[in-house]
């Protein structure tokens, strides 16, 4: 059986959106978004059987690990491996999730990895939890797939093919839902499933930065929840994802549940994966907070945020004065509209306040570039252990 190791040839260019452009909401992308969401009420009107819940659990379950095994850690991260075959296999089954294609879908989750928390991340909860959560995928920012972000997997045509009409994938599904099961296994069945399954993936992005525990010093702000790990088969383990992210196994500890790796083992006993990466013991021990490492992520954090408020404050403060001495009375002997020497005139900032705002800004920039320094010794050693044993 040939592999599915990636050729050679390099996958075609696309122009590239600009990181830096409006985001606005595409909402031809909205509308159908919205519908699925009130689509399930309709239920209410019709008869609904113990198997269409049954459908929508098992749905659920296995779209949840196309999602998770497929999607995230093979086609994101090429945490295993597998046969040609298996892979286009693996790439269907993430498409019926309706989270778009697998080349969309890696490519910007390479991107969220590469500039993590900062102002190029494509969904961190920096932006706000409803960025985070969906605004960016109903942005218009991010709505194209950008090949360049996965040459690897780009250049196997029949992706790329599947990429370009991901949209029809969930459709045949939901069409033979009604046609076998009737109006209850479409409305609960599938959309209701599909719903839940949307949600419960974005949580990683727009929650796991923000609930939970911090076992490794990451340049993020990635936590580890239970909560999470639970709804999206062992993704909730997030902390120690952004630690080792080519690991395809995220719940290190024996007691973190990660379903989707427990189905990666039988599957590579069966054969139909191999190799799979998992955290060697060495890295398993580095860089954890609970020893004393420097936790970059949550520095940057902390500063960012005291910067946002000095920076209000201090725009309030120049303002209250320049005010105060706009509307007082002019000093003795000058006419009105006229300000003594040293002093600022109406409008005009205060020179003070500019000075203080002009030293923070500096404070914070050199504390940000020697946390940047830090974070990239850190990535460093990681990359060290790059290479992650196999099975």
């Amino acid at each position: 059986m040939t592999t599915a190791d990636p050729p050679r040839p390099a996958a075609p260019r696309t122009p590239a959106p600009s990181d830096g452009g409006a985001a606005r909401t595409d909402w031809v992308s909205a509308v159908p978004f919205l519908a699925a969401h009130a689509a399930p009420l309709a239920a209410l009107f019709v008869t609904v059987s113990a198997a269409d819940w049954v459908l929508c659990g098992v749905l659920y379950v296995v779209r949840m690990f196309f999602i998770t095994a497929g999607y995230h850690r093979y086609f994101s991260h090429r945490s295993y491996r597998m046969s040609r075959p298996v892979q286009f296999l693996m790439a269907l089954g993430g498409a019926t999730a309706a989270q778009k294609g697998p080349l969309w879908w890696a490519g910007h989750h390479r991107l969220h990895h590469r500039f993590s928390d900062t102002d190029r991340d494509v969904h961190s909860p920096r932006d706000g939890f409803w960025w985070s959560h969906v605004g960016w995928i109903l942005s218009t920012r991010y709505k194209q797939t950008r090949p360049e972000l996965v040459r690897d997997f780009a250049a196997y045509p029949e992706l790329r093919v599947l990429d370009r009409f991901a949209w029809a994938v969930p459709w045949a599904v939901g069409i033979v839902c009604l046609a076998v099961g009737g109006w209850g296994a479409l409305l609960v069945g599938f959309i209701l499933s599909t719903v839940l399954l949307w949600h419960a993936t974005f949580t990683v992005n727009s929650l796991a930065h923000v609930f939970g525990r911090r076992r490794f010093a990451t340049s993020d702000t990635s936590r580890n929840s239970l909560l999470i790990a639970l709804v999206t088969h062992g993704e909730g383990w997030h902390n120690n994802h952004h630690h080792l992210p080519a690991s395809a196994r995220q719940g290190f500890a024996w007691w973190e549940i990660d379903l989707s790796w427990y189905v990666l083992r039988v599957l590579a006993v069966l054969h139909v994966v191999r190799d799979l990466k998992r955290p060697p013991a060495r890295l398993l021990t580095h860089a954890r907070v609970r020893d004393g490492a420097f936790d970059i992520g949550m520095f940057r954090s902390h500063w960012e945020r005291a910067a946002s408020v000095a920076a209000r404050a201090g725009s309030r403060i120049g303002s209250v004065r320049a005010l105060g001495t706009a509307s007082g009375p002019p000093p003795a002997g000058l006419p009105p509209g006229e300000h003594a020497p040293g002093e600022p005139a109406a409008g005009e900032p205060v020179p003070e306040a500019a000075d203080a705002g002009s030293a923070l800004a500096g404070l914070i920039s050199r504390a940000l570039e020697t946390a940047d320094e830090l974070a990239a010794s850190t990535r460093r050693l990681r990359s060290e252990g790059a290479g992650l044993p196999g099975t």
